[in-house]
């Protein structure tokens, strides 16, 4: 187990429960799965950024990223069914947490004019969703390897029913949200 997963187990939960006025302790609400997202529309022209990408974000997760594939023919992006257009990452239990703690404890600090994640990104049933305008900012990659900045989406799913209910959750994680 995780030092994140055991400080929430053995003191924040009971927390939880008492701020969310729960009865049943298996009822607070928990992290569920932090989902990771790129696109990369450029895969079209050159085939090598897949797996360049693919190894960062390995790096980056400590495992094995999916290639995502096209849907549906666009002929606007000259976008054909099945071509592959980014990478995805699902992330559960203990490498869930580690990544968490890593987010919050040192990629965060790395940010420049960093003064908190703003509150918009959650969906109403206990997801947010926050974007990264760089990788550079995770400490397993290496700036002189990088041939081009990308971003990347982060998803945290919560098995909380409404955003407030999340966003306790996340806060009580470490999660430093914006004060507006």
């Amino acid at each position: 187990m995780t030092q994140l997963f055991d400080r929430f187990i053995k003191e924040e939960r009971k927390k939880l429960q008492t701020k969310l006025k729960i009865a049943n302790v298996m009822a607070v609400p928990k992290l569920v799965k932090i989902a990771i997202n790129i696109g990369l529309g450029e895969a079209q022209e050159n085939k090598k950024v897949i797996e360049v990408m693919s190894g960062q974000l390995a790096d980056i997760c400590g495992q094995k990223p999916q290639i995502t594939h096209a849907r549906h023919d666009i002929s606007a992006f000259k976008l054909r069914k099945g071509e592959p257009i980014g990478l995805k990452v699902t992330l559960r239990g203990n490498r869930m947490y580690d990544f968490y703690d890593k987010l919050v404890k040192i990629v965060f600090p790395r940010l420049r004019d960093f003064r908190g994640i703003p509150q918009k990104g959650f969906d109403g049933k206990g997801s947010f969703t926050l974007g990264l305008s760089e990788q550079i900012v995770f400490p397993e990659i290496e700036y002189s390897k990088i041939d081009k900045i990308r971003g990347l989406e982060i998803t945290f799913v919560t098995s909380a029913k409404n955003a407030k209910d999340s966003k306790d959750l996340l806060e009580i994680l470490g999660m430093p949200f914006s004060k507006s």
